[in-house]
């Protein structure tokens, strides 16, 4: 971190109103065995956050959880140092009800801005659930720095069920059959008279979900994407990308990602493929020369999402309740996993899936591997109220005329 964002970083963590300061731990200067350079909580704070400088949507969803802490605190005239387990069960109270609801919550605005606040509203189980994760790794560092002496998550007895954040598989993706509803309902035409500009939208619409879905790139990557990241070589088209922790992968291209390529190319006028030096950014806003930031991109995903969610109950109703509802709560990230899960699906080996996740851990990519899961429901069908042959008749009859979606 350079000086003048180390400087800045402690006000960033505790910028909501000018009262809300934060003290100097006491005899902060005199501890032993203190392994950082801090003279304030915040300070302490900001070195932990630079941890993540590699991976800034990280960055800043830690960042957001540690300044809700610490704010709590204040409040309280109180620091990290003097944080109890009893105080936990207040704090993840308050994060389900922060109050007074006019000094805690409000709209998104700049942190600048005077009338910024740290919540929207308020948290849910799994939104609190994820931020006692987060600051139990911050308190993990500060104890391993010196800056605190003791990480009272770890007196925590339902510790194993609230803080490990880790998962025995993949649930936020897309099914088969859903993926390939979306996918038809994306490449329906416009309307017959519809204008340029939504013919531009929807091409790009298009190519952002199948981007996301064959390449399973993060939002991050795929709004940082130039068009010479697509590269031929011996014949072979290859994406090259610079992922988490500014780690440089190269990635297949299927045929189906150059043929979405070749359409979007055609929209803004070009060739259909990129030459080795069009540094322009892959994904534009409307004028079709500036890159579409991260934020817009994320809200574009989410659109897609929820008027896909809108038509499909339109058309289905009641009969196709829970894919709707999938559908609504899916973030753009719930395309990676669906790429992901997908892929495994049809058969591509564990060590080129990990290849194209670009995760570090095998265990990782498999969370994805669905297989075990789907041969114990198998097994499990087995044993039932009926005999084998009143089974196969009552599926007969329950199944008779369905088509799944």
């Amino acid at each position: 971190m350079d000086r003048e964002t180390r400087q800045a970083a402690p006000d960033e963590v505790l910028s909501v109103t000018s009262t809300a300061r934060e003290r100097l731990p006491e005899a902060a200067g005199q501890r032993q065995g203190l392994h950082i350079t801090a003279g304030s909580d915040a300070e302490a704070v900001a070195q932990w956050l630079d941890e993540y400088r590699a991976s800034p949507r990280t960055r800043r969803a830690y960042r957001r959880e540690a300044q809700r802490l610490l704010l709590w605190l204040v409040e309280q005239g109180r620091g990290l140092d003097e944080l109890r387990r009893e105080d936990l069960d207040r704090f993840e109270a308050f994060l389900a009800d922060p109050r007074p609801v006019e000094r805690w919550i409000g709209p998104v605005r700049p942190r600048q801005d005077p009338r910024w606040r740290p919540f929207r509203g308020p948290l849910s189980p799994a939104s609190r659930r994820q931020s006692l994760v987060i600051l139990q790794g911050m308190f993990a560092w500060l104890v391993e720095a010196g800056w605190v002496r003791h990480n009272p998550f770890r007196l925590m007895r339902d510790k194993r069920r609230r803080l490990d954040n880790r998962r025995g598989g993949i649930e936020r993706y897309l099914e088969r059959p859903l993926w390939d509803w979306l996918w038809d309902w994306l490449n329906r035409p416009g309307e017959e008279d519809a204008s340029p500009r939504r013919c531009y939208e929807l091409t790009r619409r298009r190519l952002v979900f199948g981007f996301a879905y064959l390449l399973a790139p993060r939002v991050s990557e795929m709004s940082a994407a130039r068009m010479n990241d697509f590269q031929r070589r011996e014949g072979r088209w290859w994406w090259s990308v610079v992922g988490k922790g500014d780690k440089v992968a190269r990635i297949p291209v299927p045929p189906d990602m150059m043929a979405l390529l070749a359409e979007w190319r055609r929209t803004l006028g070009l060739a259909a493929e990129p030459p080795p030096d069009d540094a322009s950014p892959l994904l534009r806003t409307l004028d079709g020369s500036r890159g579409l930031g991260e934020n817009r991109l994320y809200r574009l995903v989410r659109d897609g999402f929820r008027e896909s969610a809108e038509a499909l109950e339109r058309e289905a109703g009641y009969t196709a309740q829970a894919e709707v509802g999938r559908l609504r709560r899916a973030t753009p990230h719930w395309l990676r996993h669906t790429a992901l899960t997908h892929q495994a699906q049809a058969g591509v080996e564990l060590r080129y899936l990990a290849a194209t996740a670009r995760h570090s851990r095998l265990d990782t990519t498999a969370r994805y591997l669905h297989a075990e899961d789907e041969e114990w429901h198998r097994q499990q069908a087995r044993h039932g109220l009926w005999g084998e042959g009143e089974r196969a008749v009552l599926a007969d009859d329950r199944d008779g005329g369905h088509e799944p979606l």
